[in-house]
């Protein structure tokens, strides 16, 4: 159970890291899809998600207060349960393209790891 928790971290971590980069710092490409948020709103989506997925890995490696990836992992899977709801707004078509599907399946998993984490 210990080794799938660490593979579902570093997925996410990555996938956190790389999304909230691209909200963060690719404003102008995100707004021609979504409109839903101004620039500071994903921008602060972006920096908590990158802060996230450092939270994911730091704290359970060094062993330095590794509450916080059960926390970090609780934070992001509501914060993802709530782009989801935005992503509904616009789109509730099954493909691999439609970012709702991605954010469902990023929220259980991170949802998954909190638990896995908090016991």
């Amino acid at each position: 159970m210990n080794a799938l928790l660490w593979i579902l971290q570093i997925v996410l971590a990555v996938l956190y890291f790389s999304g909230g980069a691209y909200k963060a710092f690719m404003f102008d490409e995100l707004a021609k899809q979504l409109v839903t948020l101004p620039r500071a709103g994903w921008t602060a989506v972006g920096v908590f998600e990158m802060v996230g997925a450092v939270l994911l890995i730091v704290p359970a490696a060094t062993r330095w207060r590794p509450n916080l990836t059960a926390v970090a992992a609780t934070a992001l899977a509501i914060e993802t349960f709530g782009l989801a709801a935005l992503y509904a707004g616009y789109s509730l078509e099954v493909a691999a393209t439609n970012p709702l599907v991605w954010s469902v399946v990023m929220g259980v998993l991170a949802a998954f790891v909190a638990f896995g984490r908090s016991r």
